[in-house]
């Protein structure tokens, strides 16, 4: 999760600790990152964006000893959180404990639910503009998805899950001036939706970076004819001109 937090002795004016009032708050796991129960339990019943203050009992924060010299012994701590952000990673850590060969046995709606979990936290660390982090994560959903299927069903929903991994694998690429791995991203999408106007767009764009004007004129045209009113398209075609 991503929290603000102050932490209050005795009343609201007495301030010990503030944590990710910053621009970027970093992203935190409960039990590793976040230890005191009370924050723990108080952050498991909030919802997205919510606040709220909670009173902390000592046995709930810092314990009988306290902790010296900021906290004194048998302590109430009140403290004021804002929970910004959440991801539910528990599937992902019970996957990733698993051999190979146990993983194989899943059935694919779990399977399916750790990739979508790990685009989740791609798509987190993209809008961050960590996009080496979110580029490590949509490939770590790419291989996941990468079993064999037993019937063509199968393949088809691993299929719909693996095109907007590679889409966004080839923006991110984009953002990280690697035309040439965004167009072959784009290409891998384009092989499983032939019509997928994204596909398209990111193929023409990797093209023009790489000032190869004709292949991008072809698949921006390409995509215009589905879509003949996208902006997005449109102004990538007068750029190319």
């Amino acid at each position: 999760c991503t929290v603000k937090y102050s932490g209050y002795l005795g009343n609201w004016n007495n301030l010990f600790c503030s944590y990710g009032h910053g621009k970027y708050p970093k992203l935190m796991k409960l039990g590793k990152d976040i230890t005191l129960w009370g924050l723990e339990l108080g952050l498991l019943s909030m919802a997205r964006g919510e606040a709220a203050r909670f009173w902390f009992r000592p046995e709930y924060a810092y314990g009988r000893r306290g902790c010296p010299p900021c906290i004194p012994p048998d302590t109430t701590v009140l403290f004021h959180v804002e929970l910004l952000d959440f991801i539910d990673s528990e599937d992902c850590d019970v996957f990733f404990e698993l051999s190979d060969a146990q993983q194989d046995t899943l059935p694919l709606e779990k399977v399916l639910k750790v990739a979508a979990t790990e685009r989740e936290f791609g798509n987190y660390f993209f809008h961050k503009q960590n996009f080496r982090v979110a580029k490590h994560r949509y490939k770590r959903a790419l291989s996941i998805l990468g079993r064999s299927s037993s019937s063509e069903a199968e393949q088809s929903q691993i299929n719909t899950s693996k095109v907007p991994l590679l889409l966004n694998l080839s923006l991110t690429y984009l953002k990280l001036e690697c035309p040439k791995q965004a167009l072959k991203y784009g290409q891998e999408a384009l092989e499983m939706d032939q019509g997928n106007v994204k596909a398209l767009f990111r193929c023409g764009q990797a093209c023009l970076c790489m000032k190869e004007y004709s292949k991008s004129r072809d698949f921006l045209t390409r995509a215009q004819r589905i879509q003949p009113f996208n902006r997005d398209i449109n102004n990538e075609l007068k750029k190319l001109a």
